[in-house]
């Protein structure tokens, strides 16, 4: 059974910082593909940044150069670390696992206000 569990988010003014985690598990974690999408109220849900086995990133031009992908195959663990936050980047982020099937966590709530 393939579960991810998300953890980090939270309100944080704008300018601040989160650093979300995602632990996955029933899967082999370091040949899967690993990305963070993102749903605002009344929106599709959209890819904010995902991380290939290799290494290889790819990310959201709305958040290029302020959020940062990254794996620790040991751990079986993804993060993406958030700085610059804007209001904008308000929504509830999904950890999502490509593996023989698609797989999503259960999500956590950012909210960016002052």
């Amino acid at each position: 059974q393939v579960q991810l569990v998300e953890s980090g988010g939270g309100l944080v003014q704008p300018g601040g910082s989160l650093r979300l985690s995602c632990s996955a598990s029933g899967i082999i974690f370091r040949f899967a593909v690993m990305g963070w999408y993102r749903q605002a109220p009344g929106k599709e849900r959209d890819l904010v940044a995902k991380v290939t086995s290799s290494g290889r990133t790819d990310y959201a031009d709305s958040v290029k150069g302020r959020f940062t992908i990254s794996r620790d195959n040991a751990k079986n663990t993804v993060y993406l670390q958030m700085n610059s936050l804007k209001p904008e980047d308000t929504a509830i982020y999904y950890c999502s696992a490509k593996y023989s099937g698609d797989y999503w966590g259960q999500g956590t709530q950012v909210t960016v206000s002052s």
